[in-house]
């Protein structure tokens, strides 16, 4: 997040935010959340300017962009328990409530262009829907899993695209549905990746702690009853929560040596020939912009076999 985003954030927090401790509140979260290379609100800029948008409001959506991806993340963090040192998870919980009911309120407060504020909401509610089959050990099964990721990821990619193209009168429809199918593809293989790094964690985000079914778990599953029958133990609970801390390095040495994580490198490429196809599809693009948006939605992924 660079500063123009953030004094945008801030000046949306100095007019919704007027009580003191709510405010810094806020403020400390943006903080915490400008200090991550992330490039959500750049994805909004680039897919404006690609398509020769020059809208004044263009650093507005680009800090709406932000602005909900950090409030799924704090509802994220609420619900996972693993980030206890960010400062949503260490302030009082009411407060960290009141700040979420907050940029709820700075949200709809700037969606005022007739038909946004109903896209925001259903693009928004997408991934609360994916988010939800993940809490609540929905996936049992790859359709299930690419479903959720369709929804949880995909959709907030898809987000942070339209933020950038509903600002541009005149959009072709068929470009507008080929940049919402690029970003939907962008979203899963940027998951897949996440999925893959947290199954070699050795902290509290891997995923086989938390019983996900991701795509690497839902391969291992697959032979680990005959490969490594603990897996199968954790998973149906005759292995408890503190014996598999106690021998975490054996289940990220299985993730390792299982495959699962060539396995989503293969459907990684498939989903990103998928973007390429689509981004080929495009008409000629405002540079450099264009070249910064396929750098950020066409890159050239690996899964790292280390744990960020």
């Amino acid at each position: 997040m660079d500063e123009s985003v953030r004094t945008e954030l801030y000046r949306m927090v100095d007019e919704y935010a007027l009580e003191a401790t709510l405010n810094e509140t806020l403020r400390k979260f943006i903080a915490e959340k400008a200090a991550e290379k992330t490039s959500w609100s750049e994805m909004t800029r680039c897919t404006h300017r690609m398509l020769g948008g020059r809208s004044p409001d263009l650093e507005r959506h680009a800090a709406l962009t932000e602005l909900l991806i950090l409030l799924l993340d704090i509802v994220d963090d609420l619900q996972d328990r693993d980030s206890p040192d960010r400062p949503w998870m260490t302030c009082d919980p009411a407060v960290t409530l009141n700040a979420v009911l907050a940029m709820f309120a700075m949200i709809l407060g700037n969606c005022d262009t007739p038909g946004f504020g109903r896209t925001v909401g259903r693009l928004l509610a997408r991934s609360i829907q994916g988010q939800q089959a993940d809490i609540t050990d929905a996936v049992q099964t790859e359709g299930d899993y690419f479903h959720m990721v369709s929804n949880k990821s995909g959709a907030l990619v898809q987000l942070a695209v339209y933020m950038g193209y509903s600002l541009v009168e005149g959009i072709d429809p068929d470009v507008q549905a080929t940049l919402d199918q690029l970003a939907g593809c962008a979203g899963i293989v940027s998951q897949i990746e996440n999925d893959a790094r947290d199954v070699l964690r050795l902290d509290l985000k891997n995923d086989l702690l938390h019983k996900k079914r991701t795509l690497p778990v839902l391969f291992m599953l697959e032979d680990s009853y005959e490969e490594f029958p603990a897996l199968d133990e954790y998973y149906a609970g005759s292995l408890s929560r503190e014996q598999f801390v106690g021998r975490q390095q054996e289940f990220v040495q299985y993730a390792r040596d299982s495959g699962c994580i060539e396995y989503c490198k293969v459907v990684q490429a498939l989903y990103k020939d998928k973007a390429n196809e689509l981004y080929d599809l495009l008409p000629p693009m405002q540079e450099p912009w264009a070249g910064k948006f396929r750098e950020i939605f066409v890159p050239d992924y690996d899964v790292r076999y280390n744990a960020s």
